[in-house]
């Protein structure tokens, strides 16, 4: 049976079909889950195997990039989202969603309403649109199986995407910018962000919740410019179908 991967539409979000998309393109059942019928109990998260909070502005980004959002998760789905990350279900956040997230805490580990790190302004302050080159790191979990030591390509869109926290803050690199030679990088523009260490992308420390700010579902056909992001979403549908 293809399993059922939630995509969450929330107000603001614009990149759902997209995933859909890709999700049904790998061999998963995608539906998009309203946040309104999430938070009114019509629809609930255990009713999937997988779930994905792709791209956007939700909520218009008011305050900060996907700061609303993430507190609503937390004030209104946070013992089920908590439940679902505790079930080892995949999550995956993609841009916004990654920014989302980091603001409920679901990363960088993996306790829903413990803040402690923040994706902030580019260090250009300004919004990037390009294609990126990133490194996946061998991080043990099932995102990454037969991508580490790989150079994909994918575009990134955001404003805010610099990674920040403290420095004993555990913080868990799946994927990272590279430059020209495949070699991680901070330098500009091969890292739009201006992200410490290069990090693009991050895996909470139970290995099933992942951040990325580049776009996988924007990377899934070769005549949109790249195939590289659908090796993530197989990656999660064989997962689900596992569980």
């Amino acid at each position: 049976m293809r399993p059922r991967i939630a995509v969450l539409y929330a107000p603001g979000t614009n990149c759902h079909e997209e995933t859909v998309f890709a999700i049904q393109r790998a061999g998963g059942d995608a539906e998009v889950a309203v946040l309104r019928e999430l938070v009114t109990g019509e629809d609930r998260l255990d009713n999937y195997q997988g779930l994905v909070i792709p791209g956007g502005f939700s909520f218009g980004n008011h305050i900060a990039g996907g700061r609303v959002l993430g507190v609503y998760l937390v004030s209104r789905l946070r013992e089920q989202l908590q439940s679902f990350i505790e079930s080892c279900k995949p999550i995956l956040g993609i841009c916004n969603g990654f920014q989302v997230l980091m603001e409920s805490g679901a990363l960088p580990s993996g306790r829903v309403g413990s803040r402690v790190a923040a994706l902030t302004l580019n260090d250009s302050a300004k919004f990037e649109s390009r294609w990126v080159s990133l490194v996946a790191k061998d991080t043990g979990s099932f995102w990454t199986e037969g991508l580490a030591g790989r150079t994909l390509r994918m575009p990134v869109a955001y404003a805010e995407g610099r990674l920040c926290h403290e420095s004993d803050t555990r913080v868990d690199a799946a994927f990272l910018y590279a430059d020209s030679r495949g070699m991680p990088t901070e330098g500009y523009p091969e890292n739009p962000a201006g992200s410490s260490r290069g990090i693009a992308g991050v895996v909470s420390p139970e290995g099933n919740v992942l951040g990325m700010m580049p776009h996988p579902e924007r990377a899934i056909m070769p005549e949109c410019g790249s195939s590289d992001g659908l090796v993530l979403f197989e990656n999660m549908v064989r997962y689900c179908a596992l569980m």
